[in-house]
């Protein structure tokens, strides 16, 4: 099967930038734009819509993630206008809270009844949000465990690993190390040598954690609150996308080619 929503109109001319989400039988796809915005989820064997909601959003490029709270799966948004909730089954907005900036590129993460989402455009914002119990308008309330306004992402997703919150400052090599629970930070910022602009959001595995840049530079870092580099591996290659890791293999898509790293057999 095949659907059409028709053409965006973004801004800056980025085209098309979030990836479907996919739980179960539902594949979920957030289409804002400057055009009429909305959130849909399809059935995946057949493409047919289970639901549709409008939202009130500009162009982001934000892909969804599904997260279990209170024992229901929901569809969770980032955007300018507000990070809302959607009830999986229905479309129902459960619960939204306002605070990041315009151009949202970044998705956000959940974990242990958190759910922690960042921007950098404009103003620099993130935070962290309690969902369990979520209803209606978060903003303000006791739901809203920190906020931060300093070195917030901007392009690549943060990491949470070992109740560790990672993320870089924009899309520039500068790495901030958060207490994901509490938003403290008691060690760094760390500049990440031999890396320039990044795209590609951090991965974590085995107890260190992945950086690859736009030049194809992979920087290994341990999960350590002073984190000394382990390892420096370059490819030819330009990379944009995100590290993938499965099994003991980290795959790597580049401009032209793709990549599998491994110990050899």
């Amino acid at each position: 099967w095949e659907k059409d929503f028709g053409d965006m109109l973004v801004k800056h001319g980025h085209g098309e930038g979030a990836s479907p989400a996919l739980h179960e039988d539902t594949l979920v796809v957030n289409w804002d734009h400057e055009g009429d915005s909305f959130v849909v989820a399809l059935d995946k064997r057949t493409g047919k819509e289970r639901w549709r909601q409008p939202r009130d959003e500009p162009t982001s490029w934000a892909t969804p993630i599904i997260a279990e709270v209170d024992g229901k799966p929901q569809a969770i948004v980032s955007g300018t206008t507000a990070i809302n909730g959607y009830d999986l089954e229905t479309g129902e907005v459960l619960w939204f809270c306002n605070g990041l900036s315009k151009n949202v590129v970044a998705s956000p993460i959940f974990a242990g009844g958190i759910l922690y989402a960042g921007s950098s455009y404009e103003i620099q914002a993130m935070l962290a949000l309690r969902l369990p119990g979520a209803k209606g308008d978060l903003s303000g309330t006791d739901h809203v465990l920190w906020t931060r306004h300093q070195r917030t992402p901007y392009v690549p997703s943060p990491l949470l690993y070992r109740d560790h919150l990672y993320f870089l400052r924009h899309y520039q090599a500068i790495l901030t190390r958060l207490h994901g629970k509490t938003g403290e930070e008691p060690t760094g910022p760390f500049r990440l040598p031999g890396l320039l602009n990044l795209y590609a959001s951090p991965v974590a595995a085995a107890g260190r954690i992945y950086f690859t840049d736009q030049q194809g530079a992979t920087l290994v870092l341990p999960d350590s609150p002073e984190p000394e580099p382990l390892a420096l591996n370059q490819l030819a290659a330009v990379f944009n996308a995100s590290p993938a890791i499965v099994g003991d293999s980290i795959l790597l898509r580049g401009k032209r080619f793709l990549y599998r790293l491994a110990e050899p057999e």
